[in-house]
């Protein structure tokens, strides 16, 4: 039986996505600049990011006004409805500062802290992933399903790597040590697009350290409803630590090897 919360909410989520999209394909100045910095004066907040959490949270507040929020770029309301929003209004945003295409609009909601939609718009790619929880996960109106399980040495592993320097050079010790075990390693530069690849089987597995809960989301939930596994540590959950995500045979050893490596700490 259909939930017409999660119904309503997915619809909302999508239309959220595919205006704050537009806004960001159509409106980017031919000008861009950086707005601010985060963590590290490489780690950047373009107006355009700004620009679009508004648009988001405007338009989500205006038809669910009891609902929680929290955004990438400072949107934090608790709420009274046991729902809330996790957003992203731009992932990938130096790919968007220097006009690569792997950027995306990334909106989970949650019910009781537990996601039950996700939507990733990703407009240079003229792609929308959406999945809501037990139903299947989708790009458009077609089916996402991870690719069968390879062994760990023939499987494509997608990554990321953060802003502080110190993070970065351990992260790149892992990365030199993985290599030799995979059939190679991808680096596009947006989680939420990194693990809507894994759902479509465009790559085999993904890891990475120090996401926030607005990166991972809602592709997380796409990923496990196209049939992967998600996680951080062993037994333990995707965090700030860690996020794998990979298809049931795979996930085991490659959770393993990341464990070996030390690939949650800096």
């Amino acid at each position: 039986m259909t939930d017409p919360l999660l119904t309503e909410l997915h619809e909302l989520a999508l239309e959220a996505a595919r205006r704050a999209g537009a806004l960001l394909r159509d409106g980017r100045p031919a000008d861009l600049a950086v707005a601010r910095t985060k963590t590290s004066s490489v780690d950047v907040v373009t107006e355009m990011d700004i620009a679009a959490e508004k648009l988001i949270t405007g338009f989500l507040a205006e038809h669910r006004p009891q609902d929680g929020l929290l955004g990438e770029e400072g949107a934090a309301t608790a709420g009274t409805s046991g729902v809330r929003w996790v957003i992203d209004p731009l992932d990938g945003t130096v790919n968007y500062l220097y006009g690569l295409p792997s950027w995306c609009v990334s909106i989970a909601a949650e019910r009781d802290g537990e996601t039950v939609v996700g939507v990733v718009e990703a407009p240079m790619r003229g792609e929308t992933y959406h999945a809501v929880l037990g139903g299947g996960a989708r790009c458009g109106e077609r089916p996402l399903a991870v690719r069968p399980a390879p062994a760990l040495g023939q499987s494509l592993v997608a990554t990321g790597f953060g802003y502080l320097p110190e993070r970065r050079a351990h992260q790149a010790e892992v990365v030199r040590h993985v290599i030799p075990r995979v059939r190679d390693i991808r680096r596009g530069g947006s989680a939420a697009i990194d693990l809507c690849d894994v759902a479509a089987g465009r790559v085999d597995a993904y890891y990475e350290r120090g996401l926030n809960p607005w990166d991972l989301a809602a592709g997380a939930l796409i990923a496990r409803e196209a049939g992967a596994l998600t996680g951080g540590r062993p037994g333990e959950p995707e965090s700030g630590d860690l996020v794998v995500a990979a298809p049931p045979g795979l996930f085991g050893p490659l959770q393993e090897l990341l464990e070996e490596l030390g690939a949650w700490h800096d």
